[in-house]
């Protein structure tokens, strides 16, 4: 091989090197981050923009009756509560005073524009027919279904744009198990 042909390959390696390096430190999108709390073990990782939603329904254990909790996630990686729905008042609902406000819509109560911090939570997970279902982006994972009974902490983590981008590679999330 020349010296010149050396020269081009080295260039070229260099370069490649350069953008790996450059896109593992770039920061990417906020990550939501489903982990067993005694098991340590990551359950599921979503995607996520700022301000984008991600919904936790389920039926109460007492009412059986539906409900909505929407949370987002700051670029920072905190978490909010944005808005809660449901049919009908039960145990542990209704309104807090100076969070958001109260609307109907049909037949369900909703509070609205709460934006609340919640940051990090645990969630103990019912059994199936409490159906604790994450919804994002049209996407539905049971938790019920797959880990009733566990308690799972939700968290926001950073992500690299090197990450994010062999994360699209691999496509939709999916429910570790």
């Amino acid at each position: 091989m020349t010296r010149s042909g050396s020269i081009i390959i080295f260039c070229v390696l260099g370069l490649v090197l350069s953008l790996i390096l450059t896109a593992w430190v770039t920061p990417g999108d906020q990550e939501l981050q489903v982990t067993l709390v005694k098991e340590k073990k990551l359950l599921l990782a979503l995607p996520l923009k700022p301000k984008e939603r991600f919904t936790i329904h389920y039926y109460h254990s007492v009412e059986n009756a539906p409900i909505w909790e929407e949370h987002s996630m700051d670029k920072t990686g905190k978490i909010y509560i944005e808005e809660e729905r449901y049919e009908k008042f039960g145990a542990g609902m209704g309104k807090m005073p100076g969070v958001g406000r109260m609307v109907k819509r049909g037949i369900y109560e909703v509070i609205e524009d709460m934006h609340m911090p919640v940051g990090n939570f645990i969630l103990r997970v019912g059994s199936p027919g409490v159906d604790h279902t994450i919804i994002w982006r049209d996407q539905r994972y049971n938790l019920s279904d797959t880990i009733p009974h566990k308690a799972v902490k939700f968290s926001g983590e950073s992500r690299s744009m090197l990450y994010q981008m062999w994360q699209a590679l691999k496509g939709s999330p999916q429910l570790y198990k």
